[in-house]
């Protein structure tokens, strides 16, 4: 009598994890997936925080707006060889 209710106890715990399990792993891939969002969206900055979205409210549309400027430092290279003519021989 002892095996037959131990078996059924195993039997109902794995069923009722069955069940449980279908009922919140929704919720949990959910979970896990929010998580990796935001940390995804903090890495490549993807991602915008209100202040961010206001400020992009704020501009009128065909605005053209610049974030980043370019170094000034940047110069061509006075030496940078001499033109030589050539010509193919056959």
């Amino acid at each position: 009598m002892g095996l037959l209710k131990t078996i059924l106890i195993i039997l109902l715990v794995y069923y009722g994890f069955k069940v449980l399990s279908r009922l919140f792993a929704p919720l949990l891939v959910r979970f896990v997936a929010k998580k990796a969002e935001e940390k995804f969206g903090g890495q490549f900055g993807g991602f915008q925080n209100s202040s961010q979205q206001r400020q992009q409210q704020k501009q009128k549309e065909g605005e053209t707006v610049i974030d980043k400027m370019p170094n000034q430092n940047k110069g061509s290279n006075p030496k940078v060889g001499e033109y030589i003519d050539y010509e193919e021989i056959d």
